[in-house]
């Protein structure tokens, strides 16, 4: 019965989710708030190595909420579940290209689409700085996860403006991140309680 709930929520996260990997994030909140199979800031930490690792973001996110909730079948179950709806819709239009290539309707859809896409695209974003970087219950200065903050500046200059770090892959900072640690969270934040 899991299974299917995991196709499911990932079907309907497929099918809703326009605008890229990072639109399926508030879906992914909401599934978390909803579903308790994995907690805000594990999703945050989710999608630092989605993002870190080759492949659409989505996709990568899909299969790691899959496999920390029930393992490899619910990562391919996960991941099903997400591309499934693409895929009928490539499909579809597909079928009908020559009636959809010059429809006006069609072309105001799209047009209107991109606005709300960057708008969640947004949302997911400053969703996943503020998990990072406040202390949710805290007052004053304390609000301010000032470690998090600090790792983030240290490594914005590093990618950046440093020259020998410049053109790093994001695995050698993750790796940095871990500081030498067993398993955990990359770069823990507060409350993820899971190995990688």
């Amino acid at each position: 019965m899991i299974y299917l709930q995991l196709f499911y929520e990932f079907f309907k996260t497929g099918l809703f989710a326009v605008g890229g990997g990072l639109a399926t994030l508030p879906f992914l909140y909401d599934m978390a708030d909803r579903t308790g199979w994995f907690t805000r800031p594990q999703l945050a930490d989710m999608l630092a190595v989605s993002e870190s690792t080759p492949g659409p973001i989505g996709v990568n996110m899909a299969t790691y909420v899959g496999f920390v909730t029930r393992g490899i079948p619910g990562a391919i179950i996960s991941t099903l579940g997400l591309v499934t709806p693409s895929v009928i819709v490539i499909l579809i239009i597909a079928a009908f290209l020559k009636a959809f290539r010059h429809n006006r309707y069609v072309e105001a859809a799209f047009y209107g689409l991109r606005p709300a896409s960057t708008a969640m695209v947004a949302a997911a974003g400053l969703s996943v700085v503020a998990i990072t970087l406040l202390n949710t219950g805290a007052a004053g200065l304390a609000i301010v996860n000032w470690k998090a903050l600090a790792l983030a500046a240290v490594i914005l200059v590093l990618t950046r403006w440093v020259k020998p770090t410049k053109g790093l892959h994001p695995i050698v900072f993750i790796g940095l991140c871990r500081g030498g640690r067993g398993a955990g969270p990359v770069c823990p934040v507060a409350g993820a309680e899971y190995p990688l």
